[in-house]
């Protein structure tokens, strides 16, 4: 039986498969501005565009990623509090 909580591993070659496609994508993208017939100016604003692009997904993914760490130690925070109430709970002790 699995827990609710386990954190699914990233194994290496999913790693290296993810780096690899993203130095592709970005070295493609690189030279097809570099290819393009375009004057340097526009070049120029092609690759700052990439460049935004790039920093902003990063970012994106690292917030995202965060929210759902958040949203882990939070369940598991209230998981425990759950758990300690039901064992101090005792359904025999009589009410005074």
């Amino acid at each position: 039986m699995s827990t609710p909580n386990a954190r699914p591993k990233t194994t290496s070659a999913f790693l290296a498969q993810a780096a690899i496609a993203f130095g592709v994508s970005f070295f493609g993208t690189g030279v097809g501005i570099c290819y393009l017939p375009l004057d340097i100016s526009q070049r120029g604003f092609l690759a700052m565009s990439v460049l935004f692009l790039v920093s902003s997904t990063f970012t994106l993914a690292k917030v995202v990623r965060d929210q759902q760490e958040t949203a882990s130690v939070r369940s598991r925070i209230d998981e425990a509090r759950m758990e300690r109430l039901i064992a101090e709970h005792d359904p025999f002790k009589s009410v005074a």
